[in-house]
């Protein structure tokens, strides 16, 4: 079967062996022992309360049949009602408590797992977002461990349906031998048409998966860019998408179902069979008076009994398949490393601010494939593409020293901040803080000490107040305000309706993009910390904010290690040292008036993109017209 859009196996994907897979289920729910053992004793009751109605009519009909008077026979069959009425209550009441400590018990494994894969995923690096969809991580986090529970309810159906299996063979064994010996010769075949479901139930169910997963990263993706969609009218392009991958969804998963459901049909083809075997030697042994038609009627209904949990048994295994490939892509994305990894662990208590890049090596890497357990899926990229940015880069700052980075867009500046914070990985040579180089350090502590404002903030759909102490949530309201008073200032906090209890709604909808960056400078200042990173901090704002949060700035860089990628004059203008940056190399590097003087990279950057920002240069602008 050919993969449609999207529905191929992701690159950390890996196959796992359905022993290893049941083995990692089963492991999930042996925290929780004691509630099954009594999961199990209300399965037993139940059964056996299942198995006693055809017996106890099976004695009534044979009383009935040497009842000497009508009361006596009347007697039998308000006994008779009584007791099955008390045996159904029975049944409902051990029913009923199985199955609510049952989902007890699977909502708790779910919950560890969900924990897992979330944990997991928390932990890999941000390469790991740059390539994987969000919304098909989410579909695995979500939809997969339902399905996840939903086929652990299933195993605990299967384990009542053994047990009822059991105790009805017996029946049938102690009601007549002949019989007993014409069903299990039917048995294997149910099993052998059950079996050959397997292999197709679990390719069907994991293309299914793969299906709902592409409909929610399509979703996600549609819904975060509707504005874009909207400014170029592309509603109905969008809905044409959607419709596409919905349908694909609706047809893959259509066929799983077909499959699924055509089990039972198959298997009640050879009940059929069974039963008719049956009336032929059942009905001839009663007519011919070898067998009493009080132990045939009772064959018969436990026949009924018997088959319908043999089918729970024997369907489980392909139906089983469908869980077993949400575990197997869940397992996928928990066993999946991360790429970043520290090795010592030291505890960052206080950071001095030197920073040394000391031959470093970094490239994105696409199509690597990182395997851990498990074997890899079929179809994987066996070329890795490299796209390298740095080689042999070397660069020192100096505790407390501000130094802008500029260059030509791909040039690395914004991988230099990133790998600093350990966002990435680099291939070869070290960053080396303080002297010790950051994959040493605890990366929670180290991250501490490193604040970046990058050039679109993201806010949180919560209150003003939560996102600026978001990194501090011991920080109470007079921390906030003057955290915002050092950002450029806190009057504007006072408009919003509640002030800062103001919901600012989902990615701070309803701050302008100036207040959403003086928001997230304040979150940083808060933090206090040793190494301030501005990526283009100022670049998406309107003059009178870049002038507050300049200003604010210019206090904040003192006695900090600052790097500051800059597109703006201001940047260039005051800071220590500039570096010049061309595809990952340092061509130049100086103070503003320096590199002026050499009328090289710097110079030519500069006439470009920052000179007629200048307030010279707009003077001599006016003069001209």
């Amino acid at each position: 079967m050919g993969f449609g859009i999207g529905l191929g196996a992701e690159e950390y994907d890996r196959s796992y062996k359905d022993r290893d897979l049941v083995r990692r289920v089963l492991a999930y729910f042996s925290p929780y022992r004691k509630p099954l053992l009594i999961v199990t004793a209300f399965l037993f009751a139940q059964s056996l309360v299942n198995a006693l109605i055809p017996v106890l009519s099976r004695e009534a009909i044979l009383q009935l049949e040497v009842a000497e008077d009508v009361d006596q026979q009347r007697m039998y069959i308000i006994l008779l009602i009584v007791i099955t009425l008390i045996l159904n209550t029975l049944g409902w009441i051990f029913n009923y408590y199985r199955q609510t400590l049952s989902a007890i018990v699977i909502g708790d494994a779910v919950l560890d797992l969900r924990k897992d894969v979330n944990i997991s995923v928390l932990n890999h690096d941000m390469s790991f977002y740059d390539k994987y969809p969000t919304g098909k991580i989410v579909s695995r986090i979500n939809t997969d461990s339902r399905d996840f529970g939903q086929t652990a309810n299933q195993l605990s159906q299967t384990a009542s349906s053994i047990l009822l299996v059991g105790i009805m063979f017996a029946v049938m064994l102690a009601i007549n031998v002949e019989l007993t010996l014409v069903v299990l010769l039917l048995v294997p075949f149910i099993f052998i048409i059950a079996l050959s479901f397997r292999k197709a139930a679990r390719r069907l169910t994991l293309i299914g998966q793969r299906a709902l997963a592409v409909v929610n990263a399509f979703v996600q993706e549609s819904f975060t860019g509707i504005q874009i969609a909207k400014t170029f009218r592309q509603e109905s392009k969008l809905f044409g998408k959607f419709k596409t991958v919905n349908e694909q969804s609706y047809e893959a998963n259509l066929k799983r179902a077909y499959l699924l459901n055509f089990i039972f049909p198959a298997l009640s083809t050879i009940q059929g069979i069974a039963l008719a075997l049956l009336v032929v030697v059942g009905g001839t042994a009663t007519l011919n008076n070898n067998l009493r038609a009080a132990d045939f009627y009772l064959f018969l209904q436990a026949l009924q009994l018997f088959f319908f949990p043999l089918f729970t048994i024997a369907s489980f295994w392909p139906s089983f398949q469908s869980g077993l490939s949400a575990a197997e892509r869940i397992f996928a994305l928990i066993d999946t490393p991360p790429a970043v990894k520290q090795n010592n662990n030291i505890l960052a208590n206080k950071v001095r601010g030197e920073i040394i890049f000391n031959d470093l090596g970094f490239a994105y890497i696409e199509g690597k494939d990182v395997l851990d357990k498990g074997k890899p899926s079929k179809g994987k990229k066996d070329a890795n593409k490299e796209v390298k940015v740095f080689d042999g880069f070397m660069l020192k700052i100096q505790p407390g020293e501000s130094l802008a980075i500029v260059g030509h867009t791909g040039a690395g500046k914004s991988s230099l901040a990133k790998l600093l914070a350990r966002f990435y990985e680099f291939q070869s040579g070290d960053i080396l803080v303080d002297g010790v180089s950051i994959r040493d350090y605890d990366l929670k502590e180290y991250r501490k000490h490193i604040g970046i404002i990058h050039q679109v903030p993201f806010l949180w759909g919560d209150t003003l107040a939560n996102n600026v102490r978001y990194g501090r949530t011991d920080a109470n309201s007079d921390d906030v305000r003057w955290a915002l008073e050092q950002a450029g200032g806190v009057d504007w906090v006072d408009d919003l309706p509640q002030g800062l209890e103001t919901n600012i709604r989902e990615r701070g909808s309803l701050l302008s993009m100036g207040q959403r960056q003086l928001v997230a400078l304040a979150r940083v200042l808060l933090e206090d910390p040793s190494i301030l990173v501005l990526d283009e901090a100022t670049a998406s704002v309107d003059p009178f904010t870049e002038t507050r949060i300049q200003e604010a700035l210019e206090k904040t860089i003192k006695g900090r290690t600052s790097i500051i990628i800059a597109h703006r004059l201001w940047t260039v203008r005051h800071v220590d040292r500039i570096v010049v940056l061309d595809h990952g190399k340092i061509v130049e590097e100086g103070n503003h008036d320096q590199l002026i003087g050499m009328n090289g990279v710097y110079a030519q950057l500069y006439n470009t993109y920052f000179r007629h920002q200048s307030l010279e240069y707009i003077e001599k602008a006016v003069e001209l017209s």
